[in-house]
Parts: structure tokens; sequence; C-alpha cells
């Protein structure tokens, strides 16, 4: 089945319309094809200007994922022709396939920051339906809505350091945003927050049962438009369902080791903080993980999460999404994108060659390259935003 977005209107009262949007590639857990953002995009800027349209839901067709992120294996393969023709023996090949390759993650990456930037300025309400996995690019969906949804299910992360990226899709903005230490803590360790610490966090305002979605938009469809103001309708749907899901609610994984977590990421160069969290008292699963994953992750990624978010907290959304363009296209080209997914989705061999052996061995220049501009302000494929 060809992944795509399923755009639907659902009739609604006093000749009102609610949009749907249904991400339809459940096969790679509704990751994001290029299609499929250029077909999301389109629907929201459309319905963004009809009157008729009093709120907009996006959700993602089965039960197992909202979004698990990007469509990093289409990248890794276009990465992959440009690395195999850089040492083909041919002079025209390799800079043909590298400039092949970096339209497309320019294009990629403009299109996806695009989209995110437009659900956060969002004129109307727009409720994402966060069931299941909410990962990479699904973040960047899920956390600039009006109306954010998990289900008891639902676990969202950023465990882009896995991979060789960093936490994009406006994570210089958004981690920068939670409580001191715990957004460097979560970029460094992908770790995933469940809906309870989602909720005690804002990353999310609404737990709901999988069943309450077609309830939802049948609620959708009986309210009276006129009544109240639009995000207040939607607020008070949302918060009626959400009353009988208050048993349901899962059993709190982040907030015992929130101090520690606070102790550990506040203070200190990359390296004191990734030995901090290393030392961190406890042993059960979620922090175990949250530790290997940091300390078999690519050290490249931890340094450009570090000065994301040490050196990144006043700029405006509008340029952290410039920022992080320059940042995705630059991890194309270095490698060590492609080489971790290569490891950890391609090959499965689940050991990535990382450039670096370790946090300590960086060579701090290479960091320095990634934050350096690719275009002049005029230039920038994102410069319209926030204007």
């Amino acid at each position: 089945m060809e992944a795509n977005v399923n755009i639907s209107e659902l009739a609604s009262q006093q000749d009102y319309k609610v949009g749907v949007a249904e991400l339809n590639n459940p096969a790679s857990l509704n990751a994001l094809t290029l299609d499929m953002l250029s077909q999301l995009n389109e629907a929201l800027m459309h319905w963004q200007h009809d009157d008729s349209i009093a709120c907009v839901v996006i959700h993602g067709q089965g039960g197992k994922a909202f979004c698990a992120g990007g469509d990093v294996r289409t990248m890794y393969h276009v990465m992959d022709e440009a690395k195999r023709a850089a040492s083909a023996s041919t002079q025209a090949s390799p800079e043909h396939a590298a400039s092949q390759s970096i339209a497309f993650l320019t294009d990629y990456f403009t299109l996806e920051y695009q989209t995110d930037y437009l659900i956060h300025t969002y004129p109307k309400p727009i409720i994402v339906w966060g069931e299941g996995i909410v990962m990479g690019g699904g973040i960047g969906l899920y956390v600039g809505a009006s109306h954010r949804v998990t289900t008891p299910s639902s676990r969202l992360a950023m465990p882009e350091i896995s991979i060789g990226l960093y936490p994009d899709v406006g994570g210089t903005w958004f981690l920068n945003h939670l409580p001191q230490g715990v957004g460097l803590f979560l970029g460094l360790t992908g770790a995933p927050v469940n809906a309870t610490d989602a909720l005690a966090l804002s990353l999310t305002e609404h737990i709901l049962l999988p069943e309450h979605k077609s309830l939802l938009l049948n609620k959708l469809q009986q309210v009276d438009w006129g009544e109240l103001e639009p995000q207040q309708i939607v607020t008070n749907v949302l918060d009626s369902l959400g009353q009988s899901a208050m048993d349901c609610h899962p059993e709190s994984q982040l907030l015992p080791h929130l101090t520690s977590i606070q102790s550990a990421c506040q203070y200190g160069s990359l390296s004191e903080v990734a030995k901090q969290i290393s030392t961190m008292n406890g042993d059960d699963k979620w922090l175990t993980q949250a530790k290997n994953t940091l300390k078999e992750g690519s050290p490249i990624s931890a340094a450009i999460c570090y000065r994301q978010l040490n050196d990144f907290h006043y700029e405006s959304l509008a340029d952290c999404f410039r920022l992080e363009l320059t940042l995705s296209v630059r991890s194309g080209e270095l490698g060590e994108f492609h080489e971790g997914v290569r490891a950890r989705l391609i090959d499965k061999t689940g050991q990535p060659n990382w450039l670096f052996t370790s946090i300590e061995t960086i060579d701090e220049s290479v960091i320095d390259q990634m934050f350096t501009p690719l275009w002049d302000d005029y230039e920038h494929p994102l410069r319209e935003l926030g204007e």
C-alpha cells in the first residue's frame, strides 16, 4: 500500500466542518514520506483559509503509532548513492550524486519544518491524536498542536542520538521550554516519555482511551460552534472524555528521577553531564535504557544536542527551525547520519562506526562546522518563517 495522507471533511453543526488528516503508512509506523508531508501541508494551508472548517484533527492509521518519525530509509538510500558515487572512479558522478543528496535533504527538511511551524502557529484548533509511538518527526507534528492527546500506550521520544542525527523538528525550541535539565536529558538519552510524564511536563494536555477517537470525532460534529470560542469548545470536549480515562493513566517513569535528572544535566561540560547521567542512582529498566542509549549513541549527536540546549535558549521558533535546517543537511553531508541508519535500520547490526569513539575524543571544529550556516539570510529556504 502506497503511503499517503487520507484527507476528509466531516459535516458538523451550522454548516461547519471538521478537517481530518489521517497519516496512512502503518507498515512503517506512519513514517512521513515527502509526499505525505506535501499532502498534509497542502490540506492545512487550505483549511486555515476555509471559513467553514471549525477545527482540524490529525491522527495515524492503526493503533501502534501516530508517527514514528521521518522517512529516514529514503534519506539513507539517497545519501548512500552519494557515498557510493564518491568512492567510484568516475569524476562526474560524485558531484552529481552529492548535489542530489543535498537537494533532497534540503527539500525534505524544508517542507517538514514548514509544516511543523504551520501547526505551531495555526489560527484554528488542531487536535493531534498521539496514540502509541510518537517519535522524531511525529513529535514535530504533535508538539505544536493547540490540543495534544495521548493514550495510555503513548510513548513520546526524540531518539535521534541512536541514528547519528540530533533532536530536530523544533527540538531546539521545545526541549528548551521543558523544566531545567529535562530537555537535555531527553535529547542525550532518547528516553521515552509516557502519557503520565508527558502530562506532568506539559508535552500533552489530555489522556484519553483509544476507543475515544471515534467518539471525539462524533462529538466534534455535534457541538454548536457558534456557542463558544472554538479553542474552548475543543478543550471542553476533550476534558469531558478525559474523565473516564483517569484510572488508566500509566505509572510515572520519569518523575521519580526528576531531581536526579536536573542535578545531572543542569551544569557542567558535555563530558561531565554524560558522566553524571551514567552515575545516576536507580536500576529500573527505563533509566538503565536511557544510560545505555547515551553510551552507545553518536558522540557527534550528543555534542550537537548539548550545544542546542545550552547556546540557543532565546531564539524564536522560526530561528530555531532555520538553524536546524542547516544542521540536518550538514548531518547528511557528514556521514554520521548515514552510518547510524545503516547500522540501526538497514543492516541492523546495532553497531554503528561513529566518527569519534567517545564524547571525549570529539574534534570541536567538526561541531563548529555543523552550526555554520549553509545560506545567507536572504536566500535561506525558511527565510519567510515568522513573517
